[in-house]
């Protein structure tokens, strides 16, 4: 019904609202990639359908790549929230804000909140777009921009309040999630973006949390050490 409503207003101000579906859950990486096929903009931003954007968020993005055309992919702070109620501010995720420290950042955590971001179409194409990578498609799409010596930056605003549902802190639990989390370490020790102690450090603390924790306590671990 949302849907519907949007195209309507949408295509009578001339404007193009597209609708393309899958027949069957095919991941973020698939679902990212299909949609870019379809995308004739040199800009695009991501958000998924149950956040919410702060009202001006994609104009501080466009802002800043006009401030500086060198930017790639620009991005921001989140809030989250629970029990479907967008008041009910549960926890905050900030991101380091300069390209120097996203890339020194991207060593050790995933560096951007993937809901804020906004990216220049080309750039991300150049290397190789969304690519399936279990839970973690968005982090290696970062690393892979990193390695292509694009430009990073987040602004220092909460661009996106993040809907929390009760299997959120479960699905980042269980061996085949660190199994993944384990995989990107490895790229980023094989592309000598981290050393031997970090990479060794790195999944140590994945597998305390993702694989030992259970569900309730990985919440408040999480919320104690990767949010505010």
């Amino acid at each position: 019904d949302v849907i519907d409503k949007y195209k309507g207003v949408l295509q009578n101000e001339g404007i193009a609202f597209k609708v393309i579906r899958h027949e069957k859950n095919m991941g973020h990486g698939e679902a990212r990639r299909t949609s870019f096929s379809h995308c004739s903009c040199p800009l695009i931003a991501l958000m998924d359908s149950d956040d919410v954007s702060a009202r001006d968020r994609f104009e501080k993005e466009i802002n800043a790549f006009i401030d500086d055309p060198e930017l790639s992919i620009v991005g921001g702070h989140i809030t989250e929230f629970s029990d479907n109620d967008p008041e009910n501010i549960t926890a905050k995720r900030m991101v380091k804000l300069s390209d120097q420290e996203i890339k020194e950042d991207i060593k050790t955590r995933c560096p951007m909140n993937q809901p804020t971001v906004m990216f220049v179409q080309k750039d991300v194409q150049e290397v190789g777009g969304y690519i399936d990578w279990y839970c973690n498609e968005d982090y290696y799409l970062w690393i892979r921009l990193a390695l292509a010596n694009k430009k990073f930056r987040n602004i220092d605003g909460y661009l996106v309040n993040m809907r929390v549902d009760p299997g959120f802190y479960k699905r980042r639990g269980g061996f085949k999630y660190y199994k993944s989390e384990a995989g990107i370490q490895k790229l980023l020790l094989d592309n000598g973006l981290i050393g031997l102690p970090t990479y060794y450090i790195n999944k140590t603390k994945r597998f305390i949390v993702q694989v030992l924790l259970p569900n309730s306590l990985r919440s408040r671990v999480l919320n104690v050490f990767a949010r505010q």
